[in-house]
């Protein structure tokens, strides 16, 4: 079932809610470029186990709106907060992948971790996506420049190509042209725009720190995109966590190591 809700003036984001009956909630959170739609193989086996399935689009991406501004991880994490209050929804899994993840992370400083009992992070982009001086972890700063310079200039190959370093194991063509066009339904604005919160965030070091409800880390030993350290970091600084490390698994970890990544999560989602 698909709706629109409001999460600022004029903006709505798109809801997908699958099983709405269901007794247990996760609420999906995408990465960049794409939207709720990556997570369609989940989406295919938790809700026969019982499980309410929630994705949302974030501002800018899939069917929600494109509005100019509100790209930044505060305003990001307070529309979730709106959904999340409109659908009345309590104890919740959170789970958010790559930017996606990242946007959990404030979420849960931002706003106390409102109604989350439990929180997923799969290849999430925190600490920090790029090096820094005190954190020389993630990617060359110059690698994000080109990708912003990209969608600035061939957004369609720039998507190619990321999509071409998302994997360690081979898709198919048929399957990298469906991604490829999930990213393309979002905005050239709002795409360079997440982009930028990838050199700027830096918050992301204390909100980990603030995280106090158990917590799953799964995480691609291959990754290209978020490095593996990152989800070192990520479990180092929350108290209450657990690292899977996925062997032969890149970026894109819940399509790459499928039956893994559904095991893992199932698992945890399980304990009471």
């Amino acid at each position: 079932m698909g709706f629109y809700i409001c999460v600022d003036k004029d903006v709505k984001v798109y809801i997908e809610d699958i099983n709405p009956t269901g007794k247990k909630i996760v609420f999906f959170v995408h990465g960049w470029p794409g939207n709720h739609n990556y997570f369609e193989y989940q989406f295919n086996y938790l809700p026969q186990m019982g499980y309410r399935c929630i994705g949302m689009d974030y501002r800018g991406f899939g069917h929600s709106d494109r509005p100019w501004t509100g790209y930044d991880y505060d305003r990001l994490s307070d529309d979730i907060r709106s959904v999340v209050n409109t659908m009345q929804l309590q104890n919740f899994t959170l789970l958010g992948h790559s930017t996606g993840g990242a946007i959990c992370i404030r979420y849960m400083s931002r706003h106390n971790g409102y109604g989350v009992s439990k929180l997923v992070l799969c290849a999430a982009a925190a600490p920090s996506l790029i090096r820094r001086p005190y954190f020389p972890y993630g990617l060359k700063s110059e690698d994000v420049f080109n990708i912003i310079q990209g969608v600035y200039k061939d957004r369609p190959q720039t998507l190619r190509d990321f999509g071409n370093m998302i994997f360690f194991n081979p898709v198919s063509p048929a399957f990298s042209d469906w991604l490829f066009q999930l990213g393309l339904q979002a905005s050239g604005w709002s795409t360079a725009a997440i982009a930028k919160t990838w050199l700027g965030e830096e918050k992301l070091f204390e909100d980990l720190g603030k995280i106090h409800v158990p917590t799953l880390i799964l995480h691609g030993v291959n990754d290209k995109v978020c490095l593996f350290p990152l989800a070192v970091a990520q479990h180092e600084c929350i108290k209450n966590s657990k690292l899977i490390p996925i062997e032969s698994c890149g970026h894109f970890l819940f399509y790459d190591q499928l039956e893994i990544f559904n095991k893992e999560l199932i698992g945890f989602l399980e304990i009471i």
